[in-house]
């Protein structure tokens, strides 16, 4: 067995034989970072020390019979939004460039009951604002299938990571796509869990109402495992709901009898990349060769769903981070004359030009006289949205759509153009304001060997049913079992 593009459940089980050890699974994921992130730079800090003292740990438990997590030995990259105490949490911003977080987030915690090893930590869009991972303020990720394209956005690095086998698995958050997007891009699974599914406590926020923390891996498998370990209730988050965890992994091979997949006409016309729409087709050709009815659904309301983001989003960044004034805590600007000078200079030479974008947008919305206008009419949009997935789920399981228009774009492709950027966001969009949950999982390649997504969306707190579906498509195609060729 190659330890690095292995999946889990092949990791678990020969640390679990005595094949390897947990030291030795922790030492050739940093051995494959080390020899290729600096083509890829999907890492902002690596714990080496760190991970093979936890790796250390669970070998020192199994050899004295100890009881071990469901994560046992299993390295995971981190996102670098979820604070880790002791570790820098920069949000990939010069803003907390410095700043060590003083305590765990809530997944974190779990992660560590659970006995993962956590091998460091991943670069984003500043402030998980983007798509393409070109606006951290330290360094631009790469797609590991070709370093000319982005690996998409925010969780960039995550997927990267991934996908390039430098981690078996990884968090990422998913605001509008942040999670699966990117997966689409580097052929890796992603979920975006129900809306409270999983504590946001020690995320740093972006929009509060519509940020979601989910797993990241190669296989199916190995993101149920994930989402097993750090799904559930957390008082520490008002949020997050008190439901039952399902064993996702116990279910995940059982294929569902009669079942309907729902078809948006609508979002394989004008617009999409004509190889995307193949193997979406393709796709769909699939689930009805196992069986599955296919369903047409309609959702008016989704054309809007870019629109209402844009200002939803927005408005709670604005509020999210006015935190940052150069006081509390964050980067001061080292001259100012007053109080006004040293916010303004704090936040205009911390915050990138996405950051200062977004706020602008969010103030201006917010502003008096214009709340009605953009804010409030926008949550309104929100709700028929919202009320579109009702109605499809009637009729449905779950809903098949394409993942972005377009296979990984270049680097800089898109840097000029911000509402080009927004668009690519365009099928994932509608999953975060209705706060269902969706999943990304490879489906095939284009011409120049780039990663095509498909994406499933179910209803509120139906990730498991989304995971079988998910695993039937899996099993009858070997797309997830590519791995990109590396340059050292």
């Amino acid at each position: 067995m190659t330890i690095a593009g292995a999946t889990t459940a092949d990791l678990m089980a020969a640390v679990a034989s005595g094949e390897t050890t947990a030291v030795e699974v922790a030492q050739a994921f940093l051995d494959r970072i080390e020899a290729h992130d600096g083509s890829i730079d999907a890492f902002l800090h690596v714990s080496k020390e760190n991970a093979l003292a936890q790796a250390a740990e669970v070998d020192t438990k199994r050899r004295s019979g100890q009881p071990l997590g469901k994560l046992a030995g299993l390295p995971i990259a981190i996102k670098d939004n979820l604070c880790t105490k002791g570790e820098p949490t920069t949000c990939s911003s010069r803003m907390l460039e410095k700043f060590v977080s003083p305590y765990d987030a809530t997944v974190i915690e779990r992660l560590r009951a659970a006995d993962a090893v956590l091998i460091g930590r991943t670069n984003l869009d500043e402030f998980a604002m983007g798509s393409s991972t070109e606006n951290s303020a330290f360094k631009t990720t790469r797609n590991p299938w070709n370093v000319a394209h982005a690996p998409g956005g925010s969780s960039g690095g995550s997927a990267a990571a991934v996908a390039a086998g430098m981690a078996p698995l990884a968090l990422g958050s998913d605001t509008g796509g942040s999670i699966r997007q990117p997966a689409g891009f580097c052929g890796v699974v992603g979920l975006k869990p129900t809306y409270g599914r999983v504590s946001r406590y020690g995320l740093v926020a972006f929009a509060s109402s519509l940020d979601q923390i989910g797993p990241m891996a190669n296989d199916v498998h190995g993101a149920a495992l994930l989402l097993e370990a750090i799904a559930g209730g957390d008082p520490l988050d008002s949020t997050c709901l008190p439901e039952a965890v399902p064993s996702y992994t116990s279910t995940l091979e059982e294929p569902i009898a009669g079942l309907r997949i729902g078809v948006v006409r609508s979002h394989y016309g004008e617009g999409l990349d004509a190889e995307v729409n193949a193997a979406l087709q393709r796709a769909i050709e699939q689930y009805e060769d196992m069986g599955a009815t296919i369903v047409d659904v309609e959702m008016p309301h989704q054309q809007y769903s870019v629109a209402t983001y844009y200002v939803i989003a927005p408005c709670e960044a604005s509020s999210n981070l006015a935190r940052y004034d150069g006081i509390h805590y964050g980067y001061r600007a080292p001259q100012f004359d007053d109080m006004i000078d040293l916010y303004a200079r704090s936040r205009g030479e911390a915050f990138g030009a996405e950051v200062k974008r977004r706020i602008m947008l969010g103030t201006f919305a917010l502003s008096a006289g214009y709340a009605d206008q953009y804010y409030n009419k926008a949550l309104k949009v929100r709700r028929l949205i919202r009320r579109d997935f009702d109605k499809a789920f009637e009729q449905c399981d779950v809903i098949l759509t394409p993942i972005a228009p377009t296979p990984a774009f270049k680097i800089g492709e898109m840097a000029d153009d911000p509402l080009a950027m927004y668009l690519s966001d365009i099928f994932t969009i509608g999953a975060n304001l209705a706060g269902v949950p969706g999943i990304s999982l490879p489906a095939g390649f284009s011409s120049s060997g780039l990663p095509i997504g498909m994406q499933l969306l179910a209803p509120a707190l139906q990730e498991e049913r989304l995971l079988r579906v998910a695993r039937m498509f899996e099993r009858a195609t070997d797309w997830h079992t590519r791995r990109p060729q590396l340059s050292t």
